[in-house]
């Protein structure tokens, strides 16, 4: 008998230490939940609710891959905020993004990457810290956004080890929206 509860003993602990799913070779990593607990962002577009936020990261692109990134439409001209508190890494042009920003949370452990505007608040520097709200510029069609279709491409990614702006891990930043998007400042005046 005691051989028997020996052996029970040993296949229930070996199943309760056993690696999660998520964990198993192959298998995408620890689910978002796990990875960035609290995690609270605010919509980066003006306006928008964020049950309003398509559905759009897993969305098929050229190439078989996928969008790994939040596509929020707004009409041109709508004002771009920071999602969160932070730092600005970097204002510039890329071929794919038009007029982009990066920047961070406070850690630094996230970037945000926010591309396709139309026009940059007057001012912003890299190094520039930011709060939650504050506006970045508005919402447009630079780069390879279709000129009808105007919108912010938001991207959240896990900051690399290295401490890049490139090649971190992207997440859906669907699930961390929940404050309505709303501008600090009278964004009419600040251009």
């Amino acid at each position: 008998m005691r051989s028997w509860t020996g052996i029970f003993l040993v296949c229930v602990l070996s199943a309760c230490l056993a690696p999660s799913p998520s964990t198993w070779p192959g298998a995408a990593g620890p689910s978002v939940s796990q990875l960035v607990p609290g995690l609270a962002l605010m919509v980066p577009v003006a306006g928008v609710l964020p049950e309003q936020v398509p559905d759009n990261f897993y969305a098929p692109r050229g190439g078989g891959r996928i969008h790994e990134a939040t596509d929020i439409p707004a009409p041109r001209g709508t004002p771009v905020v920071s999602a969160d508190d932070g730092h600005l890494l970097r204002i510039g042009r890329n071929r794919h993004g038009g007029n982009i920003i990066y920047a961070t949370d406070p850690s630094g452990r996230f970037i945000y990457y926010y591309a396709h505007l139309e026009a940059f608040a007057a001012g912003l520097t890299p190094g520039q810290p930011v709060r939650r709200g504050d506006v970045l510029g508005t919402v447009g069609t630079t780069g390879n956004a279709s000129a009808g279709h105007p919108h912010l491409h938001f991207q959240l990614m896990l900051r690399p080890s290295d401490g890049s702006i490139h090649g971190g891990r992207p997440l859906d930043a669907r699930p961390y929206f929940v404050y309505p998007g709303r501008a600090n400042q009278a964004w009419a005046s600040i251009w």
